[in-house]
């Protein structure tokens, strides 16, 4: 090319020719801050590459999509990969009026650098391919880019990249570009070149990877994951984006590019038949014209946002939508938004997307619907069931933990890494292999570290459903976790490690466990010893009447607590939970010391969740749980697990630390359920929990107490008293009671729910979410006060988000 050719020109704009789909407009790309120099034809910005090992190769994407468009899977990947070598983002070209062949080239923020191509816009197609491959040689000299990995997003740039000679080739497929819009018809011929050429290729959902799976031999599906600390803002924002304040609830909300994907009539539909509901529709008006959306009152189009925005408009919507269209262009996409609207903790509901039915619609977190009266249907349920209080946000939050944009980055450079090898053994031996990290023979497919509720379940599912080979080891001489039963030297069937009553509302979590036991009906109740009196607890009608020796009705009672009551303007502990319903006599009587004896922190010092899960009743329940299902395994908790735990397919080792077989029993696969502080050598230093001492007794006498548990807030050292065969129903002679002596060392049991022990976990989980083919799972490796049924339930969302993955 001619000098004259190479002119620094700012001022180029899009136009509609392109390599690939049709071109989007630039309009929305922020100016580069840094000033840029001429070299030759390369607009360089003045920022420094990190420093990086000469060693390791650079990574130079070629992109349909442009880095400051939306931010999607690109850039949640190629940010975190920064963080270890170089990596050079290259645009399709914008054609401009000019007589110019240049590159433009800025560092992002991230550290990226996003590479422009400028071409003239009277160019014949012959002549672009030829053109880009001048100017992508001269970057790759003046950034000395000699040790590469073609990473690729779209097969068209093949047609200016067939020169280069990278370690290894990745194809993120994250879309089916050949269905959509505009696309070139070349382009499922430049895919075909693609696959032969490609080291690993991954796939942006399950549905694609489907499609994709036979095509290649080492083909990964990489659904859609979620920054879930960005989005979760969305649940505590309080301030409002100024053009969202005004609009009235209820607010349906949508953000993304809004293309020929959208159901234009669907959201049409929606409106019409609900004029009270506001549909706010936040992102760029691409491919379609914007005169076809649907104009309405209760429709509000507020254009393209920053990412770090959309928590605020998040924050402020009622439930959030994918109204996409069913055609060709949706057929095989994993909407990245899914799992964003989820961390905000908003209703979802969704068209009969493949990737969104699979796995969100399955696992109830999503509810899909796609004719308007199914839709609008869908939305009134979501907004009336889907909450905290209905337990589905932590089955939500049991989910998202698995899928975080660290683990996806983690397992991608794995086999990565193991692709490059694999190219330099071909190149020794001239024989094509694998990565080794998929041809290695192991003995097992997956190691389950603990075998209580959490590893025992995804165990049995591994075996059962995915017919793998799965070995769960327990440094206990047991398995059945926490929840073991055994009977005692007198022949009666007690709990080892204190009380387990299982209760639950949820149908699947109590329809799976069905598989392995009988059940016996069972509602438990519970006493509490105060000022020389047995009153039931949680506090109910009885509970007033008999302290202060009144006769008061439900609506008294009501009225009673009313004048107690203590009202806080923000609850933020324990203390302020209590107080601020029942007020301070009754908190000092019934639980104040109670919560210093179990957490050894007064309730002041407590996060309000430990509290705020026991209910104020003004009638006379004395249940201590309301849940849907109350029953307890008809032959005890350790004969269920045997039942789960008992097929070919798994082995168990009990007294066994996993470091003295990690190195000699090969697995695939780890789940682990242990402490997460441990897990990494207390690197952040110890996570705080509470343990517990038990003191076991038998009486010679068929009745011990006249409840199944009594609390002791105020006297003695313990905080209560079991006695079993209320529990499992025994019929006995003599009777055997436990006392539980909290402490602060010891077998952890609660994790102690403050601020700045969160703080200590958030450290913990960020490793956790980096470290590949490690699934961290239930109350030690989360961090988390959960219950048994929720441990099953985070156990069955966990494995189906493996058996997702494998």
């Amino acid at each position: 090319m001619s000098n004259e050719k190479t002119q620094i020109k700012n001022n180029g704009i899009a136009n509609s020719k392109s390599l690939n789909m049709g071109e989007v407009k630039r309009t929305d790309l922020v100016e580069p801050s840094s000033s840029t120099v001429s070299s030759q034809n390369i607009s360089v910005s003045n920022k420094s590459s990190k420093e990086v090992s000469i060693d390791t190769p650079d990574i130079v994407c070629l992109s349909h999509l442009r880095w400051n468009f939306v931010y999607q899977r690109p850039q949640h990947l190629l940010s975190r990969c920064v963080q270890g070598r170089r990596v050079f983002f290259i645009e399709e070209p914008i054609f401009t009026p000019e007589e110019v062949w240049r590159l433009e080239v800025n560092q992002d923020k991230s550290g990226v650098w996003v590479v422009v191509p400028h071409l003239p816009q009277n160019l014949s197609e012959d002549a672009i391919n030829p053109d880009l491959r001048v100017l992508i040689d001269e970057l790759f000299a003046e950034h000395k880019i000699r040790k590469y990995i073609c990473w690729y997003y779209t097969p068209m740039a093949l047609g200016f990249t067939h020169h280069l000679q990278p370690e290894a080739v990745v194809y993120d497929c994250m879309d089916e570009l050949s269905a959509f819009k505009g696309a070139s018809s070349a382009l499922k011929n430049y895919e075909a070149e693609l696959f032969r050429r490609a080291d690993l290729v991954f796939t942006g959902g399950q549905s694609l990877y489907e499609s994709k799976v036979n095509q290649h031999q080492n083909v990964y599906a990489f659904p859609s994951s979620v920054d879930v600390a960005h989005f979760a803002q969305g649940r505590t924002i309080q301030e409002e984006p100024s053009d969202q304040a005004n609009i009235p609830h209820p607010r349906l909300g949508f953000f993304g590019v809004i293309d020929e994907r959208m159901d234009i009539e669907l959201v049409a539909g929606i409106a019409d038949v609900r004029p009270d509901w506001h549909l706010v529709m936040i992102g760029p008006v691409v491919k379609i014209d914007p005169a076809t959306l649907p104009q309405r009152e209760n429709i509000h189009y507020l254009g393209g946002k920053d990412y770090q925005d959309l928590p605020a408009y998040l924050a402020g919507w009622d439930l959030a939508m994918l109204p996409f269209a069913r055609n060709e262009s949706t057929r095989f996409i994993s909407p990245t938004k899914t799992p964003e609207y989820l961390a905000a903790g908003k209703p979802v509901v969704s068209t009969s997307i493949r990737d969104v039915v699979r796995p969100y619609g399955d696992l109830k977190l999503v509810r899909i619907a796609d004719t308007v009266s199914e839709f609008v249907a869908a939305v009134e349920k979501a907004m009336q069931e889907d909450t905290p209080e209905s337990g589905w946000l932590h089955r939500v939050d049991a989910f998202l933990e698995q899928i975080s944009w660290d683990r996806t980055w983690a397992s991608m450079l794995k086999l990565l890494d193991s692709a490059i090898a694999a190219r330099q053994d071909t190149t020794v031996t001239n024989i094509p292999q694998a990565p080794s990290i998929i041809t290695r023979e192991f003995l097992f497919d997956y190691l389950v570290l603990g075998a209580g509720f959490s590893g025992s379940v995804i165990a049995e599912r591994l075996a059962t459903q995915s017919g793998k080979k799965v070995l769960v080891i327990d440094k206990r001489n047991h398995i059945g976790g926490n929840a073991y039963d055994h009977y005692d030297d007198n022949g009666i069937l007690v709990h080892k490690y204190g009380p387990h009553i299982f209760h639950t509302n949820s149908r699947e979590v109590f329809e799976y466990l069905s598989q392995f036991t009988q059940w016996r009906a069972y509602e438990h109740r519970v006493l509490a010893s105060v000022d020389g009196q047995l009153v039931p607890i949680p506090i109910n009608l009885d509970t007033i009447n008999k302290l202060y020796g009144m006769n008061l009705n439900s609506f008294q009672v009501e009225d009673f607590f009313k004048s107690l009551a203590e009202p806080r303007e923000y609850i933020r502990t324990s203390e302020d939970v209590v107080v601020s319903k029942v007020g301070r006599e009754l908190y000092e009587k019934l639980f104040r010391n109670y919560t210093r004896k179990q957490w050894g922190l007064d309730p002041s010092e407590l996060d309000k969740s430990v509290i705020a899960r026991i209910p104020t009743r003004t009638n006379r329940d004395d249940r201590y749980f309301t849940d849907t299902y109350q029953a307890m395994p008809l032959h005890g908790f350790t004969r269920m697990f045997e039942n789960m735990l008992n097929h070919p397919n798994i082995k168990v080792m009990l007294n066994t630390d996993y470091r003295e077989i990690e190195s000699c029993i090969p697995c695939r696969e780890m789940v682990y359920t242990g402490p997460v502080d441990e897990f990494f050598d207390y690197r952040y230093g110890k996570l705080p929990y509470r343990s517990l001492d038990f003191k076991h007794e038998t009486h010679n006498k068929p009745v011990f107490q006249p409840a199944p548990v009594i609390n002791y807030p105020n006297e003695h050292l313990y905080t209560r008293v079991t006695e079993f065969k209320y529990l499992t129903g025994q019929e006995h002679h003599k009777t055997s009671i436990v006392y539980e002596f909290p402490k602060a060392f010891g077998d952890p049991y609660y994790p102690v729910p403050r601020a700045e022990n969160q703080e200590i976990y958030k450290k913990y989980k960020a490793l956790a979410d980096a470290t590949p083919g490690v699934y961290f799972v239930g109350r030690l490796a989360t961090y988390k006060y959960y219950n048994m049924d929720q441990c099953v339930a985070q156990a069955l969302s966990v494995y189906k988000q493996i058996a997702v993955e494998a």
